[in-house]
Formats: structure tokens, sequence, C-alpha cells
């Protein structure tokens, strides 16, 4: 009968011998690192460890060790490569992308885009952000906004990005790829939606409710419970309420703020619309400065991959290895490819740690389009 603890004091001594072949391993990786830095060339060689993982493997006995022995080694190697990134940084060969380190945001005095009209939720960020000695202007589409920012008509554009009900805006995401803007700062506001409709309206006189596509999506539950109800889709809350206002039907309500009724004179037919305590909605402030303060602690990233079994996993373990906590992830299809992805994700750092630059150092040399979108603090509203 096999005797489980001989078997077991037979693999300690297997594993030590693994250790200090794996320690023996490393140090012959450190002195490639050596040259790689001498020689400016790059860490990760793929045609090269595709054919040592081939070799490798022809090594090994049937086909469950085979794929066993594919395995260990590449996160052998992957292991080796953050290794080498962490020399490499040590050397001050970093990320070529460099964002500039300031005191605190300028934001006094500077001029401040955002969709929509006044009232709108964008609005409200904007001066929950910015207070007041600001000058602000509205345009009509997001893409506008990024277009004002990058003419130099404006510093800061104010974008939304998320909410908890909702979820992503998906056209924000595709426009921070495509623009060249840093997002230097974060709002978080609490919407609070309500129906409006004009003064002598009542509930029973609704045909027909207007909004922003989000808007109308986070009073989902609420309209179900009026099927008869069209639903319209607006550009903005704030400018669903003007509209109310300027057609002056009362067949007609709008689903905005408190804030937007009472600017343009419109009457609360209904509070409490959203059935979710919680919702709340993320908005970005973008510049075309590469900026960030000394104590910003959130960075995003958008980065694509070879279309390969393991890449997402592999540039995932990078976070994992250098202990950072990443705290969101959204894939979007990339433009004229079939069903290919980049992805956009956030995690808790400052470009100034150590651990951030091993990282930033990898995923340069690895992916094939990656980019720092910005350093920032996250800031709520209440």
């Amino acid at each position: 009968m096999i005797d489980l603890q001989e078997c077991r004091n037979e693999i300690d001594k297997i594993d030590s011998d693994i250790i200090r072949l794996f320690e023996q391993r490393m140090k012959v990786c450190e002195d490639v690192a050596e040259y790689k830095i001498r020689t400016g060339k790059k860490v990760l060689d793929p045609e090269r460890e595709r054919q040592k993982l081939e070799v490798l493997r022809g090594k090994a006995h049937g086909e469950f060790n085979q794929l066993g022995a594919q395995e260990l080694f590449q996160q052998i190697m992957a292991i080796s490569r953050k290794r080498q990134y962490q020399l490499l940084t040590e050397h001050g060969i970093e990320d070529d992308e460099k964002l500039e380190m300031v005191d605190a945001l300028p934001l006094k005095d500077v001029r401040v885009v955002f969709q929509g009209v006044e009232g709108a939720y964008s609005y409200a960020a904007m001066r929950e952000y910015f207070q007041d000695d600001i000058e602000s202007f509205h345009v009509k589409t997001w893409r506008d906004a990024m277009e004002a920012v990058v003419e130099g008509r404006a510093d800061y554009a104010v974008l939304p990005i998320e909410n908890t009900t909702a979820g992503i805006v998906a056209d924000i995401y595709d426009l921070l790829t495509e623009y060249e803007l840093s997002i230097v700062g974060e709002q978080i506001i609490r919407p609070e939606h309500v129906l409006l409709g004009l003064p002598d309206a009542e509930l029973e006189d609704i045909r027909q409710v207007c909004s922003h596509p989000q808007a109308l999506s986070q009073c989902g539950k609420y309209l179900e419970s009026h099927p008869d109800w069209k639903k319209k889709e607006m550009e903005n809350t704030a400018g669903s309420a003007k509209k109310i206002k300027e057609d002056n039907d009362k067949t007609q309500a709008a689903i905005a703020s408190r804030q937007a009724g009472e600017l343009y004179g419109l009457k609360i037919l209904a509070e409490n619309i959203c059935y979710n305590g919680q919702n709340a909605t993320r908005f970005v402030i973008v510049s075309k400065k590469p900026i960030y303060v000394k104590d910003a602690h959130k960075i995003s990233i958008f980065f694509e991959l070879h279309h390969e079994s393991g890449t997402l996993y592999n540039m995932l373990s990078h976070i994992i290895y250098n202990g950072l906590n990443m705290t969101k992830i959204e894939s979007r299809p990339i433009p004229d490819s079939n069903f290919q992805y980049y992805f956009y994700l956030d995690f808790t750092a400052s470009v100034r740690e150590e651990a951030t630059l091993h990282l930033l150092c990898a995923l340069q040399d690895e992916l094939p389009a990656f980019t720092l979108l910005g350093n920032y603090q996250e800031m709520t509203g209440t």
C-alpha cells in the first residue's frame, strides 16, 4: 500500500528543487534584462517564446502533461518578463507617455463646456466640480464638447460616462479612444428624476414622455406602469423640459431634474420615479493638457489585445502581480473589425508609484495599442 506521508515528503523534495532551479533561472533572466537595457531590445519576443514553448511541450509525455508543461512555462516566462520590466523602470526606461504633475488643477478663470442646456445633469456636475469662478457654455452633442476642447475653445469638458442604474454611456468610451484628451477629474452626482408637465397638466393628461435615453432607462420601471405613454428620446434631460414649455402641450411630460422644472416653470407631476435609491451618475472631466494632481489615486487606460487565447488573462496578470486593485473593465467593439474589441480599465493607483510604472512599462511593451487616459482624483457630490 502506498504511504501518503512518503509521497508528501517526496513532493516536498521535488518542490525544493523546483524553487532552487526557478531562482537560478530568474538570475539568468536578470542577465538577459541587463543585455536588453544596454541594446534597447524589447522584453517580449513572441516568436522566441512560441518556439520555446513548442520545444518544451514536446519534452513532456502524454497530452495532459504536455498541456500542463505549456501552461507552466507560459507562467514562468510571464514572471520572467515582469522581473525584466521592474529592472527597466529601475534604470529609468519607462513608458513614453508622460503626465505632468501639478499641485492642483487650474479651476478658476477657465472655460468649461458641457452637453445640453442649463438645468441638465451635466450642468449640475460642472457646477459641483468647478464652483463659480468659471465661464461655461453648452453644445448640442458630446462630440461637439470634445471638439471644443481640442480646438482650444474650452479648457475642460464635462462628460457622463456611467450610471449605477442604466450602465455605461457607450458613446463616451468611444470618444475617449478617438480624441487625444486626458481625464483629469471625476464627479459623481445623484440624479433626482421627476416627471414634469405644464402648470395646468395632470397625470391623467399625459400621453408622451420625453427625456434622454439614459433617464428613460433609469425610470424604466415607472414608465412600465404607464404602458399607454409613448417615449420620445431627446439629446438631454433639461432640453426635454425646455421642449415641454415651448410646445405648450399638456399631453407631454419630461423626465428631468427639479432645477430644470424651476428653470422652465414646469409642474412636478410625479416624484421618486427612479426605483434605484442608489442611482448615481459618474462624470469625467477631460482636458487637452496631460496633467494630474500629486495626490491623484485613480488611473484609466484603454488598450487592444491580439485576438489570441489567453491575451486578456496575461494582461490582467500584470495588475495582480503588481498588487494593484482593478475597479472597472469595459469592452467596446473596434470599428471595422469582425467581433474584436478594445478595453477600458480603471484601477486604484498613482503614476508616481513604482508598481504602476512596472505595469505601464509592461503594457506599453506587450500590447498592440495602449493609451494612458489619465490619473485623477475621485470626487463625490451630495
